[in-house]
């Protein structure tokens, strides 16, 4: 099998070699195209992260709450329907049945469709991580936040928020990462991401091996820079002393 990595280097429609690889006025060669498709990655993962943290944090909130079942409740019907419907089934929801059902939304892009069903996709998972790390930390904390005369409100934001968001670092790590990988359904409804990229690319080339082998170099580059931003943070926010399972180390 010849590896031929010139390929890059081709002209999209001609298929003519470009020197120094990047097109110039209308041409553009695989290369350029490849790193546009590399940022309608970045664009839709990232804006759908942003899109999971926000309503992840609500929602996992909202199931903590001591005094208010029926919001408990609801909070819990959004986790188990956005976390036990397959993601693929939830783009083709929002790019087909929802501009249907509320017709100012078929003027929406294809990239903020897929944005919102990766973002609520993944809230629910989130959701999970964020209710997790507020039930980890110890009662008393709570009943601090009451003896200082905090209202429910006050109490989650000045008290158990800030903790429980540094200890849910890590599994967060995990929901970065996965969001990268997640971005590539996009490609069913023709966003022009990577995995859309390689697909057509290795068509068009008839050089598949090198379009996807690149496509995963591009994936695992933007999930260890993620990793390692995720570990930075994580890191410079972290609680001294702090065990999750049993609370203040050296409490006893």
């Amino acid at each position: 099998m010849a590896w031929d990595w010139q390929v890059f280097c081709k002209e999209t429609t001609t298929g003519d070699v470009i020197a120094g690889c990047f097109g110039k006025g209308g041409d553009q060669t695989y290369l350029n195209w490849i790193i546009s498709a590399w940022g309608w990655t970045l664009t839709v993962a990232l804006s759908a992260l942003v899109v999971a943290l926000l309503a992840g944090l609500v929602i996992g909130t909202l199931r903590t709450l001591p005094d208010s079942p029926w919001l408990v409740r609801l909070a819990n019907v959004w986790v188990e329907l956005f976390r036990n419907v397959p993601l693929l089934v939830q783009i083709f929801l929002w790019y087909f049945v929802v501009p249907a059902v509320v017709p100012a939304m078929k003027t929406f892009p294809s990239e903020v469709l897929v944005i919102l069903a990766l973002g609520f996709f993944t809230s629910a998972r989130v959701a999970e991580q964020v209710r997790s790390g507020i039930q980890a930390l110890p009662r008393g904390q709570r009943y601090a936040g009451m003896a200082l005369g905090f209202s429910t409100a006050q109490t989650y934001r000045y008290v158990l928020l800030p903790m429980a968001l540094r200890i849910v670092i890590p599994p967060l790590t995990s929901e970065s990462m996965n969001i990268i990988k997640n971005s590539s359904v996009a490609f069913a409804v023709s966003v022009a991401e990577l995995t859309f990229f390689a697909r057509q690319s290795g068509e068009e080339t008839s050089q598949p091996v090198q379009m996807y082998l690149a496509v995963t170099i591009l994936y695992a580059l933007t999930a260890f820079v993620i990793n390692r931003a995720m570990a930075f943070i994580e890191k410079r926010t972290r609680v001294p002393g702090f065990v999750a399972a049993g609370g203040m180390a050296g409490g006893h």
